[in-house]
């Protein structure tokens, strides 16, 4: 019997093992199993090279509970350990028995998981008391039992066993007690396990026999050990894919749109699935959706770093052993290896996609719905990617057509270019909502955008300054006239006094009056007697500060801000200002009569101060002056409330008024019932 103390820099290995080395507590499961893999891949390489010549047999790893025990025990048949070697790789914590195997073996040897060393020390987070219990493959080696209850001081002593190959026993401490359930160690194979390269035994099959059900002596196999992503694209069919998305994702019925087989071995090692799912037209961040996989070994499902963010909105698994990680395996660590991988995967997208455009464009239209969210993710985030996928992103117009755009430039350049000479991409986020704004621009032969995904406000932002002399305008945000002027915009109908006179007759029926500026327009008279519209700017702003844009917080504090557009032209306009003035035009210009003396009386104060400097203005003139402008404003004030006082009980005008909500979908409620009920009054 040997006794004797680990050979660590500190006592204090062990707390620190526990609290700080691994980050979870449940992965002591996944590096015992890696370490027993790494046993077995590591004899079946010695057979392969003729360094053992004995029968390799049954090689699964055995996963047993004894809950009486409260014990945890891990089984392999491979290659075992000598009572020197658990010294050299056991009691000698930061040394790696896999650096100097694979040196010596480096060109024969392809999946040679981790290391015996650190990895093994996890099982001491859950564990009181660890033993190992091995037989080397060498004949002349005979078995020991290693034991450690978690102090420094360990204890070898010779057993027996008969066949070679490693027993580790936990017995676990009673703030671990939960994984000595089956369905919790059950669990944990399935997520860390799943698909490793050797067989993984847990637990036996049941059949029903007479009603009852009753443990037969077959094993329960919890890993498929020959996954997609290890085989060669060639040998595998469209259905092996779906099949291996299912296998993936169990809970995912639909199928994903397509896949992309990656298999890279230079100047990195990188093997892996990446399927794309059926986003539609909102984000489900499902990130966590791409599994990370070293030689086959679970790592982490976090894989922000290795790929970009936009391609965590894909589903799928990447395996490869190039990278860096922690001594826990669960974090990864910033090299240039990781950079140079993520730039991969983002090539192979565009490329797969860029590819599938070329070649099956119609079906390629057909997918863009779901693709969509995507690329336009991928777009605002990765300049790089933005190069690559302009040729392949589409533009969808209002009549479900789909354009490249180069194509749409082409499409719209002659009749969509201002006097400014900006060819204007119109768009509607809402065909349903803008649809009468869509008409009208369709009336002018415009053609129209259907931009309403959720990232769409931001991808106009970000695409709009790199093409040249282009400009997007929502179809709702001017009268369309404005939104591509062609020609320098006509004089009004109305006099300024007119428009004075009506602009507080329909403000005293606006729903907010505050969050409203009544406007006049130029328009024909057969179009509405009032419209809404947004200004584009404010409401882009808006939008993007809604979508979390950096930076766009102020505008996102501030309220919705709308232009009543009155059509100057309509016979309901010219018909409220007639009967305006008839009824209580006399009595506004007798006020306007009072105003006239006071405003020339204003016009000569300020004259005569013009070319004095302020100081050496008298101060009775000073006070003057501010006592006339005080006198006007009382006067406007009382036109203001007159007109206000007239228009607020005129039907016309809140028929008007709510026909224009309506239009926008504005008008709701109480006010809804009231417009329904005012309709059939004025129809009879």
């Amino acid at each position: 019997m040997q006794k004797g103390k680990i050979n660590v820099t500190s006592e204090n290995i062990f707390p620190i093992i526990k609290k700080f080395l691994y980050s979870e507590h449940e992965i002591f499961l996944r590096e015992l199993i890696s370490n027993a893999i790494d046993a077995t891949q590591k004899l079946k390489a010695l057979s392969s090279v003729g360094d053992f010549d004995g029968e390799l047999g049954d090689l699964t790893v055995r996963v047993s509970l004894d809950k009486e025990a409260k014990t945890i025990t891990v089984s392999d048949a491979g290659i075992g350990m000598s009572a020197e070697e658990i010294d050299k790789y056991i009691n000698q914590i930061a040394f790696s028995g896999a650096e100097e195997f694979l040196e010596k073996y480096k060109n024969k040897v392809d999946a040679i998981i981790g290391h015996f060393g650190l990895g093994f020390y996890s099982s001491f987070i859950v564990s009181e008391r660890v033993d190992i219990i091995t037989k080397s493959f060498r004949e002349d080696e005979k078995a020991v039992k290693w034991s450690c209850d978690g102090s420094p001081e360990f204890e070898i002593t010779e057993v027996e066993k008969e066949q070679r190959g490693t027993d580790i026993v936990l017995y676990i401490d009673e703030a671990s007690i939960e994984f000595l359930e089956d369905a919790k160690i059950n669990e944990l194979l399935t997520k860390y396990c799943k698909f490793l390269p050797i067989e993984i035994a847990f637990g036996t099959k049941k059949e029903t026999k007479e009603g009852s059900e009753e443990e037969t002596d077959v094993p329960v196999i919890i890993n498929n050990t020959k996954p997609a992503w290890t085989q060669k694209p060639a040998d595998l069919k469209e259905e092996d894919y779906n099949n291996f998305y299912r296998e993936l994702y169990p809970m995912q019925f639909e199928e994903p749109l397509f896949n992309i087989h990656l298999n890279v071995d230079y100047p990195f090692n990188l093997t892996g699935i990446l399927y794309f799912p059926r986003i539609k037209s909102n984000i489900e961040i499902q990130k966590n959706k791409i599994q990370l996989f070293c030689n086959q070994v679970f790592v982490t499902d976090s894989v922000e770093g290795i790929v970009p963010d936009f391609l965590t909105l894909l589903h799928g698994v990447l395996d490869s052993p190039d990278i860096p990680l922690n001594v826990s395996r669960s974090y990864l660590q910033t090299d240039a290896n990781v950079k140079k991988i993520a730039n991969h995967i983002s090539k192979k997208v565009a490329d797969k996609l860029n590819e599938l455009f070329k070649e099956k464009r119609d079906d390629f239209e057909k997918k863009w719905d779901d693709l969509k969210l995507f690329i336009s993710y991928g777009v605002l985030s990765d300049e790089k990617f933005y190069d690559r996928a302009k040729a392949f992103t589409l533009l969808k117009n209002t009549d479900g057509k789909y354009f490249t755009f180069e194509e749409y430039q082409t499409l719209v350049k002659e009749n969509q270019t201002d006097r400014e000479n900006n060819t204007v991409y119109l768009y509607a986020t809402d065909a349903d909502a803008q649809y009468s704004f869509i008409d009208a621009a369709k009336a002018k032969g415009y053609d129209v955008l259907m931009l309403g995904g959720q990232l769409d406000t931001h991808f106009i932002n970000t695409v709009e300054p790199k093409l040249e002399n282009i400009k997007f305008a929502r179809v709702d945000a001017d009268v369309v006239d404005k939104l591509i002027e062609k020609d320098k915009p006509e004089a009004s109908t109305l006099k300024s006094e007119e428009k004075d006179q009506l602009r507080p007759v329909f403000r005293s029926q606006l729903p907010t009056k505050d969050n409203f500026v009544v406007v006049f327009e130029n328009l024909a008279e057969t179009d509405a007697p009032a419209l809404i519209t947004q200004a584009e700017f404010m409401r882009r702003m808006k939008d993007m500060s809604a979508m979390g844009g950096g930076g766009m917080g102020f505008y996102g504090q501030m309220p919705d801000s709308y232009n009543m557009v009155i059509n100057e032209n309509h016979r309901f306009v010219k018909q409220i200002l007639s009967e305006t003035d008839e009824t209580i035009g006399t009595k506004v210009a007798e006020i306007r009569k009072e105003i006239e003396p006071l405003t020339t009386e204003k016009d000569q104060l300020v004259e005569a101060k013009k070319d004095i400097k302020e100081e050496e203005v008298p101060q009775a003139d000073k006070d003057r002056l501010e006592e006339v402008e005080g006198k006007i404003r009382e006067q406007e004030d009382k036109i203001e409330a007159t007109l206000t006082e007239y228009g607020k009980d005129n039907k016309l005008v809140k028929q008007i008024i709510d026909l224009a909500l309506l239009a926008n979908n504005m008008l709701k409620g109480e006010d809804l019932s009231k417009f329904v009920k005012r309709s059939v009054e004025l129809i009879k």
